[in-house]
């Protein structure tokens, strides 16, 4: 009797590990200005912040936002998209990043809204990545280092579409010295950040196409070695260019 209320007990403990496990990784989830962490992040119990919702989020998997809100930093540790139509604030404290990207998976940030107030770090920090970020549709605002921070190894990719990039120390950085990470930058405008709009490390490359970059010292600060693609409409402002212009066809 006692094996066979144990085999029962064991049963029954694993049917419910299994259906907890699955409803704290499903594949979409939400967050809402008035969520709650300790909810399931569903539609209609979603969670409070990116952070308590990436822990119920599978890899591969959606974080959507159901209504305006501010969100909260967070760091990415698997593939995964963060997806807005709605105003989603991610606000960063003093001397911390926004967004830290640590994962060799494919990464989206589309629709956020992501504040420094001066004191923040970077805005979206890239560590290590052998895949793909991507960030559209963003606005990275007044960070006391740079709005994007690609310092992963050889191979990381970041591509920036349709955003806006202000008043931070720097725009955006790409790969660090030795190391070749790869930047794609399409219409998308830097305004306004102190040091450069863009820096390129040696060994790394820019595409840049229809894109607009003022109001810094330099639009392009390239290391020995380092190459900027200019393709279709840019407009600079500011010391350096670009390394190469291809034709258009």
């Amino acid at each position: 009797m006692k094996k066979y209320l144990s085999t029962i007990f064991a049963v029954a403990s694993a049917a419910i590990l299994s259906a907890t496990s699955a409803h704290a990784q499903a594949t979409r989830t939400w967050v809402s200005g008035v969520g709650d962490d300790l909810n399931p992040c569903s539609r209609t119990a979603p969670c409070k912040t990116f952070a308590g919702a990436i822990s119920k989020t599978a890899p591969s998997g959606e974080i959507n936002v159901l209504d305006p809100g501010a969100f909260g930093a967070v760091t990415i540790t698997k593939a995964i998209s963060i997806i807005s139509h709605f105003e989603a604030g991610v606000l960063a404290t003093l001397g911390s990043n926004g967004i830290i990207i640590n994962t060799t998976g494919k990464v989206l940030l589309q629709g956020l809204d992501i504040e420094g107030v001066g004191t923040g770090l970077h805005g979206v920090r890239i560590i290590t990545s052998a895949a793909k970020t991507t960030i559209q549709d963003c606005s990275i605002r007044n960070f006391s280092g740079n709005a994007i921070e690609s310092a992963g190894p050889a191979g990381t990719r970041t591509v920036v579409v349709d955003s806006f990039i202000y008043g931070n120390v720097g725009g955006m950085n790409i790969g660090t010295a030795g190391v070749a990470n790869v930047g794609v930058v399409t219409r998308t405008v830097f305004d306004n950040n102190s040091s450069f709009s863009i820096q390129i490390a040696n060994t790394s490359t820019l595409f840049i196409g229809q894109s607009r970059l003022f109001g810094s010292a330099n639009a392009f600060t390239i290391a020995a070695g380092g190459v900027v693609s200019s393709f279709g409409d840019n407009s600079l402002q500011g010391a350096g260019l670009p390394t190469t212009t291809p034709g258009n066809k």
